[in-house]
């Protein structure tokens, strides 16, 4: 295959390893409907307020792998630019999941997977980030929101400073509006109260 054709193929692979809810199976063996608990979001943070900390922890681990693993797998054997396909469609698969009708989660944690598996030292200021806002707010949202500014501001000043190819400024800025898609609501709630 060309190269190109094994780009369509990652970002296929990416999706569909992405689409699959970890947080959706695990709540059903226990009996619980994600949607109408908590905060009714699909993802690891909803499964840690309504099924523990211990669950919470063991799906953000599998939706974090989702985005590594593709992300890594293609940017190893095909090419820097297929892992990064594979991982942005990862966090596509994720938050637009055909298996939930096109529902999902929020990404962060999938996030966080395609950037280990493709620019990892991106990683370091969004998890420093993550932290502070977690400390300050004591909301996953808010903190994933302003972690994501400063993944997108990391992938342009990287890119200008020469430490990042231009795609991998893309890679960053685009997967940063997807996370902050997902949490508008959160940061327009903030601000209300």
């Amino acid at each position: 295959m060309t190269p190109w054709l094994w780009v369509l193929v990652a970002g296929a692979a990416g999706y569909l390893l992405g689409s699959i809810s970890p947080a959706v199976y695990v709540a059903r063996v226990f009996g619980v409907d994600l949607y109408a608990s908590g905060s009714g979001n699909p993802g690891a943070t909803n499964v840690g307020r309504t099924l523990g900390a211990r669950w919470g922890v063991i799906v953000g681990v599998i939706d974090i792998a989702k985005g590594f693993v593709p992300a890594a797998v293609f940017g190893v054997y095909v090419g820097e630019i297929a892992g990064e396909v594979a991982g942005l469609a990862a966090v596509l698969g994720h938050i637009t999941s055909p298996f939930l009708k096109g529902r999902g989660g929020k990404g962060v944690a999938t996030t966080l997977g395609a950037i280990l598996g493709v620019q990892p030292w991106l990683a370091i200021p969004v998890l420093i980030t993550f932290g502070i806002g977690l400390a300050i707010w004591h909301r996953v949202g808010l903190g994933a929101a302003l972690a994501a500014i400063v993944l997108a501001l990391s992938g342009v000043v990287g890119w200008g400073v020469g430490l990042l190819d231009p795609s991998d400024a893309v890679f960053a800025v685009v997967m940063a509006g997807l996370v902050l898609g997902r949490h508008i609501g959160n940061v327009r709630r903030a601000a209300l109260h």
